[in-house]
């Protein structure tokens, strides 16, 4: 396999890659440029000048995508998502240096750091007019808890400084406990002495920061803002330091970057550095290490650390769920090879220990197990929820209460124009998968290789039939299973076979008196 580095990676990270792949680095490419090769690589690794668009991901053949840092706002990730293609990032490598960045922002506004010590240097001493505030029991609102935020919040109380934090997506009890006031973004605006923001722009954070709520914050105020450009409308920012509303602003980034005709950077008010919060030794080798292992994790087939359109799982939930993972994309595709009509509804119910764990990545297996034998093109767990909502199929996750100490079980049923059908799986204590029924019939399958299921009237005679026409074909049963609703009604033969069964044989055992109907199952 090969990949492609297209922006200034540590060499850590590179060293890394080639141990596994094929690594070509070639950075500064111009858009037509990088359409021409990107169709050689399974995956590309960039920091923020490569843009990796939506033409780029179509004409390309990439297996992930890889992001050395934290930001993906030069990554069509929406797109990339739909074309199956994962995107990985770094959140923790520049976690320290972006906090450590966000604190010496903090101080230096409060203490006038920069225009005292240019003063200084044009030969002033001018102690009067430099006069600071202290940080200590003053209070910081932070937008964003994520893990720099959080950090921020925790080198901040270290200054003795009091804490208000708005994040609509954490929960109040994970932080609580460290001394953080989750607020409303109101409160955080209205309270604070210092704000700053770590959140990613997307539609509802963008220019979040307005005339309106900079007429809300105190008087006197001072923002800073590592995160990204465009949280705040600078406009409105322009006109509240002016103004003397805000009493100062520090900013690491911009709506456009380099924003070198800006007039925020031309007021004594205002300190800005070139888009540092990441830019320390460290960091850069952090974050190229990280991305480089999450690449050799996609390609191989693993999990990965840091998805960023998928979702994450913790290496020890992960040895629990993998295998019923498999199971329910195996559940999946059996059903779709046996059944006809158009979904409409996927329910997946949980019982057991697995009931325990998040298993959306469970949910997400079978999806794409159900759309890998019904669309021309493959899904996968990157794209399996989009490409059913795209269809009209709803989903939903039900978990059963009862005993929790059982292996678990997963059932899944599947709504479609021509009537509602069912599979249900378990998993056995060294990871060994069975299907234990199909429909209302009761049976005990192991999902590898090849089998013939066969619905059937129950009559004396079928199963011999079925195994003579196979045997005049010199196709080797390997298991049988036999199911049935009631005594002389309606039954199941499941025969693990040894090879493939052409569809001339199908036919003839479709022709076979009572057989309803013969689908062979490739596992």
């Amino acid at each position: 396999m090969r990949v492609l580095v297209c922006d200034d990676l540590a060499q850590e990270g590179i060293d890394i890659l080639k141990q596994e792949f094929e690594v070509d680095v070639k950075t500064k490419l111009r858009e037509d440029e990088l359409l021409e090769i990107i169709p050689k690589y399974d995956a590309i690794v960039v920091r923020s000048a490569t843009k990796v668009t939506q033409k780029i991901i179509e004409k390309s053949n990439l297996k992930v995508i890889g992001r050395a840092g934290v930001g993906v706002d030069n990554i069509d990730v929406e797109y990339a998502t739909k074309k199956g293609v994962l995107v990985v990032n770094a959140p923790e490598g520049n976690t320290i240096a972006a906090s450590e960045h966000t604190i010496a922002l903090l101080m230096a506004p409060a203490r006038n750091i920069p225009a005292a010590v240019m003063s200084l240097k044009n030969k002033n001493w001018d102690r009067k007019k430099f006069m600071g505030v202290e940080l200590r029991g003053k209070t910081l609102g932070v937008v964003g808890l994520g893990r720099i935020g959080k950090d921020v919040a925790k080198k901040a109380m270290g200054l003795g400084m009091n804490v208000i934090a708005y994040d609509p997506y954490v929960i109040k009890e994970h932080v609580e406990n460290i001394h953080i006031q989750v607020v409303d973004l109101e409160a955080v605006i209205k309270e604070a002495d210092f704000i700053t923001f770590h959140v990613p722009v997307t539609k509802s954070t963008y220019h979040m920061i307005n005339k309106e709520r900079i007429n809300m914050m105190k008087d006197g105020v001072i923002i800073i803002n590592c995160a990204r450009g465009g949280i705040i409308d600078e406009t409105a920012l322009y006109e509240g330091l002016v103004s003397g509303k805000i009493a100062a602003c520090a900013l690491d980034v911009f709506e456009h970057e380099p924003p070198l005709d800006s007039p925020l950077i031309d007021l004594p008010n205002v300190i800005a550095t070139p888009h540092l919060g990441a830019s320390t030794a460290e960091a850069q080798i952090n974050v190229a290490v990280d991305v480089a292992r999450d690449i050799i994790r996609a390609l191989k087939g693993e999990m990965v650390k840091n998805p960023v359109n998928m979702i994450s799982i913790r290496p020890e939930e992960y040895k629990v769920i993998k295998p019923f993972m498999e199971l329910a994309e195996k559940m999946g595709s059996i059903y779709t090879q046996l059944k006809n009509g158009r979904i409409s509804e996927v329910e997946m119910i949980y019982s057991g220990k697995i009931a325990r764990f998040d298993v959306k990545p469970i949910t997400t297996a079978g999806i794409k197990g159900i759309l890998t034998n019904i669309l021309q093109f493959p899904a996968n767990v990157v794209n399996a929820y989009l490409l059913a909502k795209e269809r009209g199929i709803k989903i939903i996750e039900k978990k059963v209460s009862k005993d929790q100490d059982a292996p678990g079980t997963v059932t899944m049923k599947i709504s479609t124009d021509l009537g509602v059908g069912s599979i249900t799986g378990t998993v056995f204590g060294n990871d060994e998968q069975r299907i234990v029924a199909v429909d209302d019939y009761k049976i005990d399958l192991i999902p590898e290789g090849f089998a013939l299921m066969s619905f059937h009237r129950d009559r004396p005679g079928i199963v011999g039939k079925v195994g003579t026409l196979l045997g005049q074909n010199d196709i080797n049963i390997a298991y049988m299973q036999l199911g049935r609703k009631s005594y002389r009604g309606e039954a199941l033969i499941v025969l693990g076979v040894d090879e493939e069964i052409p569809e001339n044989i199908l036919d003839k055992i479709r022709q076979i008196e009572d057989i309803a109907d013969a689908v062979f199952i490739k596992f």
